[in-house]
């Protein structure tokens, strides 16, 4: 039992032993032992290197941060695209009234169907605002076209706003805003001057 326990030994030796020798050709480059990795110098390191959960985590708040600024890019996009539609839509409506208002003979007929309501000024931040009462009282749907003159002490008109309604339903009401651009003093006085059904 010892004679096979010191001859495998001896096996194991012989072995470690041909692995570190070169080959017999007399050449030089055979394999040699790796050299062992050793532990990097702390002093030529400042601060810590990043772990890659810190490393994930600016990346998920580097991608958060950029789809936030796309997000307001976007619905600042969408907030001016949709003030553009309206802007447009108030000024084809405006078009559309004064083009009925100017085929008018008079006054028009539907100046019993409008009234004018003003709005105090401490309400409107100094700007002069009247709500422009518009009653369909047929037994028809119906659109209105309604021109407010804005006048001086003297009577002389120095402005005019055109507003409206469409498809008001028989009965049904609408309270569009007459908002003048002058100053609030001097003192204008407000009145329909034309209100036409169509």
């Amino acid at each position: 039992m010892r004679a096979a326990s010191l001859l495998a030994a001896c096996a194991a030796a012989a072995a470690l032993a041909l692995t570190a020798c070169g080959g017999d050709d007399g050449n030089d480059s055979g394999a040699s032992a790796s050299p062992q990795a050793s532990a990097p110098e702390s002093s030529r390191f400042s601060g810590e290197p990043p772990s890659s959960m810190a490393s994930s985590a600016e990346s998920k708040k580097a991608e958060a941060k950029k789809s936030a600024s796309a997000a307001a890019e976007s619905a600042s996009e969408k907030a001016h695209d949709f003030e553009a539609s309206v802007a447009a839509d108030v000024e084809r409506n405006r078009q559309e009234y004064t083009k009925q208002l100017d085929a008018v003979d008079g006054r028009g007929n539907a100046v019993d169907d409008v009234s004018l309501t003003g709005k105090p000024l401490a309400e409107t931040d100094n700007v002069r605002a009247l709500v422009v009462n518009i009653t369909n009282k047929t037994d028809k749907t119906a659109s209105f076209a309604v021109r407010v003159d804005f006048s001086d002490s003297d009577g002389k008109v120095v402005e005019s706003k055109v507003v409206g309604a469409k498809d008001l339903k028989a009965g049904e009401r609408a309270q569009p805003l007459a908002i003048s651009s002058k100053p609030p003093q001097p003192h204008l006085t407000a009145k329909i001057a034309k209100a036409q059904r169509y």
